[in-house]
């Protein structure tokens, strides 16, 4: 039985601009291989409501889960739930329990649960608030689709939390081999062997090492024996080349 898929969506302005490096992408990857879902798609889009609702309709349809990263702070361009909850023709309201979770936080940090704030309460209609122990303020879970803060470390900690929840199949494997050898050099081979091994995936990636370029060649599945046996052949290939 293959994989459970999963495709991301990073929403923001800042990213698209360069002003922020998106680093939820790579934690999102290696966690979800660890578990076995496989991330297929990642998508950047800016804070506009109507690009959103467009590409959560196109991934949910697509994947068993999408995971979003980014706008739903409290200010005036955190748009996320709204979109979400207009992808899924849902209400969206401030909810009882959110408000709560928040309303404690700020009262023990001594501010105030202002209108601003009280945003990140606002919920869609039968949506499973995610926790964050972090800053307070929930994400959640609707449909396949979970809605996930921008902030790295509130990223991670709302991720650990949703992930125990989820189907996952056999976990992604990989072994590498740096080859003294440029990728032109490498390609026709490194290409039959793939063909001897369509269960894996085979990637090159080129380096510059002492001046002499060279190729890292890495080779991903789930089945350990079959990751061996191509990587064995690879060694065969290329006996004397190995860095």
């Amino acid at each position: 039985m293959p994989n459970p898929t999963a495709a991301m969506l990073v929403i923001g302005d800042e990213i698209l601009s360069g002003r922020t490096r998106d680093a939820n992408m790579h934690h999102l990857a290696v966690e979800l291989a660890g578990r076995g879902i496989d991330l297929r798609e990642v998508r950047i889009v800016p804070d506009d409501h109507a690009a959103i609702v467009a590409s959560l309709n196109a991934l949910r349809g697509a994947f068993d889960h999408v995971f979003t990263s980014g706008g739903i702070g409290p200010t005036h361009d955190d748009i996320t739930a709204d979109a979400v909850a207009a992808a899924f023709g849902v209400p969206i309201d401030v909810r009882a329990d959110a408000r709560e979770t928040l309303a404690a936080h700020y009262a023990r940090t001594g501010h105030e649960l202002n209108e601003a704030r009280l945003r990140m309460a606002r919920i869609p209609e039968g949506a499973k608030l995610i926790d964050n122990p972090v800053s307070a303020a929930p994400g959640f879970t609707l449909g396949n689709v979970h809605v996930l803060a921008g902030v790295p470390a509130i990223f991670q900690a709302m991720l650990a939390s949703v992930l125990p929840g989820l189907t996952g199949g056999a976990p992604l494997l990989s072994q590498s081999l740096r080859i003294l050898r440029a990728e032109g050099e490498v390609a026709t081979p490194l290409r039959a062997l793939a063909g001897e091994y369509p269960d894996l995936s085979f990637g090159s990636y080129p380096f510059i090492r002492d001046g002499a370029m060279g190729s890292q060649i890495v080779i991903r599945g789930t089945d350990s024996a079959r990751l061996d046996a191509a990587m064995m052949e690879l060694v065969r290939l290329f006996p004397g080349d190995i860095a």
